[in-house]
């Protein structure tokens, strides 16, 4: 097993390992009085046949000690004792071993899954946008579960096994170093056994991995679109990709069963071979007087014991190839740069809200088209802005840029004259109110949903809010008021309820700068015109991505965005009165709205 090396673990748990290096001591140590009582547990066996039955002469050791040499009775009594006391250590010292170390096990996953839970957050939006729910998720929940259980007890003991075959070879040559030359054809056999469990377990095993990962990938994906599903009547298609995918995962599980129990199967068969061949020359040797009853006895023993730790090193083999698989998972997560803007800079208290893109240009791949190209505009303190344009136009990725979820390849992006690369992210994006254009909600109350971004809110604070967002209303409506709890992602509300309670949440925190990603997209005619209402009261820096053209006269100025650049800038009417793309836009979403 010199190939795992330990290196991934090293790379995932070297600060948790540092952290619990006391409680590892205390279960080595407690490792190596079992593995040193695992040797002494046959040895009154041999003292009965020996010293009591054939009468031979007790050991030094023993000779002086009171009982020992009396009668029958106190003899065997005697042992009778010391096989129940050796055996009472053992178990004490076994239950600390796997007490400790399944403590430990439980606690360093525990911080594992913090750390790597923390490290996703902090990854790019590229890097969620591009990776699976499901599998991000199989390796915080199983990958971390599979490294808990070879840490809580593979480990160490591999380690007491191999310090247990060590002790008892060194035992067995020292009892007889002609019997003990059958280890010298049984132990290299073994010894392969077990590496070729290994290697094939290591192989099986990250194939495992990889389709457990995607079939959690594929539950995740169907639970977050089962309306789509149900509503295109697509569940038997759904059902028979999900079982096709799960076969594969079934697949690669039995086949790993299958090497596991052939390898034990072949080991049992090397452990019968060399315990009957010590058998056979044991006993001759013992008939010619060549060696005594109670050798023999201690040697069989010690041998047949010897084979089961081995047969344990295989199971484990086994067990640590999942746990490097796991570990090498868990590994590329961490090696990830984490979002430049957690690097630090200046805090941020409040923003005047100017804002400024210098020939700004950004694409999502390397060597792709620009999304934005040399882009440059300005916008100042209170100023509500409409941002316009075409599908595609780069409108989303301008806001996701504002609010530093990506960072142009060229240019600068400056509010109140200063390029936000400079600020502390955390501190700057609170200076920002936001509502996506996806209304996205928790499963809990409505007044946790609307203090999402400011948990110490009281409730009047958040009933001001509601009511800044046109919310209070449809609020006092439910059951529970605003302690109603929703569906996950607001699934038991309408669309404009969702955008209303997001609004509010964003009003909450009396931010700097309101950036609404087409906030009315998805609600009627009168939800739309009451979050218009609100965002007019607003007396901050408002920037309304907007799809939908309605209400573009209470806007200060319209920005219009085509392929990458800013190709108009003005009013509703001087824009109309310029007969350029705005007006193509607007004319084009007037005639789709008419009805037929």
């Amino acid at each position: 097993m010199g190939e795992l090396n330990l290196r991934h673990f090293r790379a995932v748990l070297q600060a948790p390992l540092r952290r619990h290096v006391r409680g590892f001591a205390l279960a080595a140590g407690a490792m190596l009085g079992f593995s040193a009582a695992e040797l002494l547990a046959p040895w009154p066996i041999k003292l009965l046949v020996d010293n009591v039955l054939l009468e031979r002469p007790w050991p030094p050791p023993l000779a002086w000690l009171p009982g020992w040499s009396g009668s029958v009775e106190t003899s065997v009594a005697a042992l009778a004792g010391l096989a129940f006391g050796i055996a009472m250590l053992k178990g004490a010292l076994s239950y600390l071993q796997v007490f400790v170390t399944s403590k430990i096990g439980f606690q360093m996953v525990h911080e594992l899954r913090s750390t790597l839970f923390g490290h996703l957050q902090r990854l790019s939006l590229t890097f969620h946008q591009r990776s699976r729910t499901g599998e991000l998720l199989h390796k915080v929940t199983a990958d971390t579960g599979v490294l808990k259980d070879a840490l809580s007890g593979a480990l160490l003991e591999a380690g007491g096994y191999l310090l247990t075959i060590c002790g008892m070879c060194v035992v067995l040559a020292v009892v007889n170093i002609r019997l003990a030359s059958i280890l010298a054809v049984t132990l290299p056999v073994l010894a392969f056994t077990v590496f070729t469990i290994y290697r094939r377990g290591k192989a099986s095993a990250r194939r495992q991995r990889e389709s457990e990962g995607h079939v959690a990938a594929r539950i995740a994906e169907m639970l977050h679109v089962n309306t789509l599903v149900r509503a295109f009547a697509r569940e038997r298609e759904e059902g028979e990709k999900f079982t096709a995918e799960s076969a594969r995962t079934l697949d690669q599980s039995v086949l790993t069963a299958r090497t596991e129990a052939a390898s034990s199967r072949a080991m049992e068969i090397v452990n019968a071979a060399g315990v009957s061949g010590a058998l056979l020359l044991g006993g001759l040797m013992a008939a010619h007087k060549q060696i005594t009853p109670g050798d023999l006895l201690i040697f069989l023993s010690y041998l047949s014991n010897l084979y089961k730790p081995l047969r344990n090193l295989a199971k484990l083999s086994t067990q640590l190839a999942k746990a490097r698989i796991s570990a090498e998972r868990i590994e590329q997560i961490l090696r990830m740069e984490p979002d430049s803007g957690y690097d630090g800079g200046r805090p941020v208290s409040s923003l005047r809200g100017d804002m400024e893109f210098r020939s700004v240009t950004f694409a999502y791949e390397s060597g792709a088209v620009p999304v934005l190209q040399n882009l440059s505009f300005s916008i100042r303190a209170g100023e509500r802005i409409a941002l316009v344009g075409s599908s595609g136009a780069g409108k989303s990725t301008l806001a996701a840029l504002l609010l530093r979820m990506q960072a142009p390849q060229n240019g600068d992006i400056l509010v109140d004259g200063q390029p936000i690369v400079e600020f502390d992210s955390a501190s700057y994006r609170r200076q920002f109110g936001v509502v996506l254009q996806d209304s996205l909600l928790l499963g809990s109350t409505i007044a946790e949903n609307i203090a999402y971004g400011a948990p110490g809110a009281n409730p009047a604070q958040i009933e001001q809010a509601a009511r800044a967002a046109a919310a209070h209303d449809f609020i006092q409506a439910l059951p529970d008021g605003y302690d109603t709890t929703i569906g996950e992602r607001g699934s038991t509300l309408s669309g404009g309820q969702r955008q209303r309670l997001c609004l509010a949440r964003a009003l909450l925190t009396n931010p700097s700068i309101l950036l609404l990603d087409e906030p009315t997209s998805a609600v009627d005619a009168e939800s739309s015109a009451l979050i218009h209402a609100a965002i007019a009261r607003s007396r901050r820096t408002t920037i309304v991505i907007a799809h939908h053209f309605h209400d573009m006269r209470a806007f200060d100025r319209i920005l219009v965005l085509d392929r990458g650049a800013i190709v108009e800038s003005g009013t509703h009417a001087e824009l109309l009165q310029q007969r350029g793309l705005y007006s193509i836009l607007l004319n084009a979403q007037t005639v789709q709205e008419v009805p037929s």
